[in-house]
């Protein structure tokens, strides 16, 4: 099969099955992660793809031939990964998956120890290097070991009981939830965590299904997220949820079946964290930032801004010393967590803040929506992005306060925005922000829209 580092981008491998990923690069990522980590256990596991089995088994065979024993979780979620790693105390995982992608795509995300996660700057460049250049390849292996074994492990009870630790089970009430795995992977979880809660479901797309007969698990995209809020205004539900493909992402919906910004719950959460552990570090990424930052400073914690993308938030939560992190793309980070993102554990707190509040979900939320509108993520392929982000900024610069940590941020008094290049997909993404203003957001926003030009993504 032909080799090709295109699938390896800065966070993760993500690319077309079989010609930018397959089963000998599988095999050889197994290889070459074995003997560069020395690596003696490593877990492994997939999600609901159907080329998922075949590539889990490529390269659980690179890491037996590297000298790694194997350790299959089977079809999971990649948080399963992440805590599996962590909790059989693991040298490395690597889980099989392309997260949000269209179905003909698969990939990988890889951990070391602790769920450390491999991007591009600790080791994901020097693996392609390997995979694809490297002429002494086959005689990588790890010191002292010649092959790994494999077995086969249950990690669902364990995740499910960590899961639980959380929340009160005791403080919760009879709710009404409306459920949507998107015939991804979220749905074997919820059946589990369900035994235990005192919680009424009403399940769409519940069972995994690679062949996504709904489409592409994604509930970022607005025609994705009709299907959950139909529900919800049907049964008057109290919440709903909805995940992407591999749940390391959770979306809610409010009792009036409004859609919330991630943005948001970073900033509810924020506050449930606050109150549980006065004066800690609540971290947020730089594309979305006034709401969160007045939200931590009036809770007394300690706001602590990074770079998104998730290798960058947890490598920043570790060396703050984190609580809880949010990016405005509903990825959420816990320190217990081993520091990881979790698509479980928000709707779970939230839930139980519904239950002790005694307030609904808008009513949590939506005086923050109505200080802080904002676009929410706009994405536009973009020929020459260069070009685009050069004249971005010198049309918006002046008078405004510049800053690219992530992209290109400008701040003005009454509004700002930031423009930034994906890192997974060939599109740039633009998010905007006033104080207030919802004409004038609209009128940014389409001022801004019209430079960077482009098709819809």
């Amino acid at each position: 099969m032909e080799l090709t580092k295109k699938a390896f981008k800065a966070y993760d491998v993500r690319g077309v099955v079989p010609t930018e990923v397959n089963a000998e690069m599988a095999y050889r990522v197994g290889r070459v992660f074995a003997a560069m980590f020395a690596a003696e256990k490593v877990v492994v596991g997939h999600d609901i793809r159907l080329s998922g089995r075949e590539l889990v088994d490529a390269l659980t065979e690179g890491l037996r031939h590297g000298g790694s024993d194997v350790i299959d979780i089977g079809q999971c979620g990649t948080e399963m990964i992440y805590f599996a790693t962590a909790h059989l105390d693991a040298d490395g995982g690597i889980m099989v998956t392309a997260s949000h992608n269209p179905a003909e795509y698969n990939g990988m995300k890889l951990v070391r120890r602790g769920a450390r996660p491999i991007s591009a700057d600790t080791g994901l460049m020097e693996i392609a290097d390997m995979v694809v250049d490297s002429k002494d390849f086959p005689h990588v292996k790890v010191p002292g070991k010649t092959e790994g074994a494999v077995r086969r492990y249950d990690i669902m009870p364990e995740y499910i009981e960590h899961l639980l630790g959380y929340i009160d089970i005791k403080a919760l009430k009879p709710l009404k939830i409306v459920a949507n795995p998107g015939n991804g992977g979220a749905g074997p979880v919820l059946n589990e965590l369900a035994k235990y809660l005192p919680f009424e479901f009403i399940k769409i797309n519940e069972i995994p299904d690679g062949t996504f007969p709904n489409g592409v698990p994604n509930p970022l995209l607005v025609p994705n997220r009709e299907a959950t809020a139909k529900l919800v205004r049907e049964y008057q539900a109290d919440l709903g949820v909805a995940w992407d493909g591999d749940f390391d992402r959770c979306f809610l919906f409010d009792e009036k079946a409004e859609f919330i910004e991630g943005y948001y719950i970073v900033g509810l959460l924020a506050e449930v964290f606050l109150r549980k552990q006065p004066g800690a570090k609540i971290m947020y990424d730089p594309r979305l930032t006034w709401n969160t930052q007045e939200v931590v400073d009036a809770a007394g914690g300690v706001a602590v801004r990074c770079k998104s993308g998730h290798a960058f938030m947890k490598e920043c939560m570790r060396a703050n010393e984190v609580l809880y992190g949010g990016e405005m793309s509903a990825h959420h980070y816990f320190k217990d967590f081993s520091y990881c993102d979790s698509g479980m554990i928000p709707w779970l707190l939230v839930a139980e803040l519904l239950c002790t509040s005694g307030k609904t979900l808008s009513e949590l939320v939506e005086a923050r929506m109505e200080k802080f509108p904002c676009s929410g993520e706009i994405n536009r392929k973009v020929e020459d992005s260069a070009a685009v982000l050069a004249a971005i900024e010198a049309e918006y610069a002046p008078g405004g306060q510049v800053d690219k940590l992530d992209g290109l941020s400008i701040d003005y008094a009454e509004w700002r925005f930031n423009v930034r290049v994906s890192n997974t997909e060939p599109v740039m993404r633009l998010n905007v922000e006033t104080r207030g203003d919802k004409k004038l957001l609209a009128e940014k926003t389409a001022e801004l829209l019209e430079l960077i030009g482009g098709e819809e993504a």
